[in-house]
Formats: structure tokens, C-alpha cells, sequence
């Protein structure tokens, strides 16, 4: 139930993203064929070998080298042995970012980030590992795998919302000119639909996109602490609360002041306050 629900969510918004921008290019009847196309290409998401092939692709993840699997693998051993699973059922994967936790990833791909493969001890390393695992277990792996395939345009809606915001800020002038072309342009094609169409569900598939980034949003950061606490109950519960307070140190929240709509709304992470907090009052039982 846990991959179920957010899997149906995701891909009933992506649904909706694919019939808007085909509908929204002047596609007309010709969405339901590119809904069909898009249906049926999740078929090809299951095989195994596709599966390096997004992880360098979609989630942007290299091999480690033989120096980083070194140190890699007695901790991938000693945290497969607690989980009770066969690690060699994974492949292990590096991110070439500066962050503590590695996007999740689907099917049998288990990334870690650079920077905490070289900084981090070996038991908040294995905490971390915990973590990213944690997205893993519980589910099958091939549903896991088509919910994530599903889920690619909403994602990515989602992600042109949060540029679009950052250049709102950054250049208002130019962002909000950017903004009001496409509500102007938004806004016709609804019009369009309620006045030519004879059925009222189109129209009401082109009002869903204005609820569907907060909610992919919340989706998002509920599995993030969903994993937070498969990995506590792992027993990496107390490590893990050691690492979010050295990324507290860090300044990770320094640029979501508390009470905006974007850090409130639209951020894909809790805060890592509200991490800690859970953990703790996990642990505390």
C-alpha cells in the first residue's frame, strides 16, 4: 500500500500533464493517442538493463571507482545483513553533489552522494545508506520501478514550477512577464474548452495542474520521512538524528525562510527541523 498509493497519485497527475501539453499544442483529439503512446511505453521500463541506463541518465549517478567501493562495500554488507536482504541485489551508484542524501532512486539502484561517502564516519555513512535503502524495501521493485516511469512529467511540471518561482525572484521583471504569458495562455485554452467541448471532463482535467504541485510536493516529502523511519526502525534511528544535526550545522535550511509559500508548499524535502523532531519522538517510544 505504501508504493501503491503514491504511485497512483503520481501517475494520475502525470496523466494529466501529458493530456494538457498535447491538448495545449492544438493536438485536440490527438491527446488520447500521444496518452496511449505514453501508456504503453512503460513496458519497455522493465528491463533490467534500462535501469543503468537511467540511473546515469535520469538521476545523473556514476559507478564508483575500485578506492570508493572499497569503502563502500563492508558497509553495504554490514547495513544488507541487519535489513535481511542479499546486497547483491543492488548496484550502488555515486552522486556528484555536495548534499548528505542522494535523490531517491527506483528498481535496484541505491545511490550515495560524494560528499558524504568522503566526509561522513562509517556509521552515519551506513545511517545515511540506511536511508536510501529505506526507499526500497516494503514494495516490489517492478511497481516501484513504473511508478517512477509514470511519474517523469508530473516531475518534471513540478520542476519547471520551481524554476519559474526561482526566476520570479531572481529577475522579477522578466519572470513574471514569463509567468503571465503562460497564465494568459492557460487561461485561453480552458475558455476554449468550456465553450467547444461538449463533455465537462476535459475542462476539469485543465483546472487539476493549479492543486497538482502542492500535492506532489507534500507526496514527495512524506516519503522522505516514510524512509527516515523504516530506516529508524532499522535501528539507525539514533545515527541517522547525529547526521540531520550536522546537516542542521551545515545551513542546509538556510535558504527556506519559515512561513513561504515555496518552503511551505512546494519544497520536495520536509525541513530538517521537522526531521529531527519525528525521529526523535519515534525514538522516544
Amino acid at each position: 500500500m505504501s508504493d501503491l498509493l503514491p504511485a497512483i497519485n503520481w501517475f494520475f497527475w502525470s496523466f494529466v500533464v501529458v493530456f494538457w501539453v498535447s491538448g495545449f499544442f492544438g493536438l485536440e483529439d490527438g491527446a488520447w493517442i500521444v496518452v496511449g503512446i505514453w501508456l504503453l511505453s512503460g513496458a519497455v521500463i522493465l528491463w533490467r538493463p534500462l535501469e543503468d541506463i537511467q540511473a546515469k541518465l535520469v538521476f545523473r549517478l556514476r559507478r564508483p571507482t575500485m578506492v570508493e567501493e572499497s569503502r563502500l562495500r563492508p558497509i553495504w554488507s554490514s547495513l544488507a545483513a541487519r535489513a535481511g536482504i542479499d546486497g547483491g541485489t543492488y548496484a550502488l551508484w555515486i552522486q556528484e553533489t555536495e548534499e548528505i542524501s542522494a535523490a531517491p532512486t527506483v528498481g535496484h539502484t541505491v545511490a550515495v552522494t560524494r560528499w558524504s561517502l568522503y566526509t561522513l564516519p562509517p556509521s552515519h555513512l551506513e545511517a545515511v545508506l540506511a536511508h536510501e535503502l529505506a526507499h526500497h524495501l516494503g514494495g516490489r521493485s517492478w511497481l516501484r520501478l513504473l511508478g517512477f516511469w509514470y511519474s517523469l512529467p508530473a516531475r518534471g511540471a513540478l520542476a519547471v514550477m520551481r524554476l519559474l518561482l526561482k526566476l520570479i525572484k531572481a529577475v522579477p521583471v522578466l519572470g513574471c512577464l514569463i509567468v503571465g504569458f503562460f497564465l494568459v495562455a492557460y487561461l485561453g485554452v480552458i475558455v476554449a474548452m468550456l465553450m467547444f467541448n461538449e463533455s465537462l471532463l476535459t475542462p476539469l482535467l485543465y483546472f487539476t495542474p493549479l492543486l497538482a504541485a502542492p500535492i506532489l510536493a507534500w507526496l514527495s516529502r512524506w516519503n522522505e520521512q516514510n524512509a527516515d523511519r523504516t530506516a529508524a526502525e532499522l535501528g539507525y534511528g539514533p545515527k541517522l538524528v547525529e547526521v540531520f544535526y550536522g546537516w542542521q550545522v551545515r545551513g542546509q535550511d538556510a535558504g527556506r525562510p519559515a512561513g513561504t509559500l515555496r518552503s511551505d508548499l512546494l519544497s520536495s524535502h520536509p525541513r530538517v527541523s521537522e526531521r529531527i523532531r519525528a525521529l526523535e519522538k519515534l525514538l522516544s517510544r
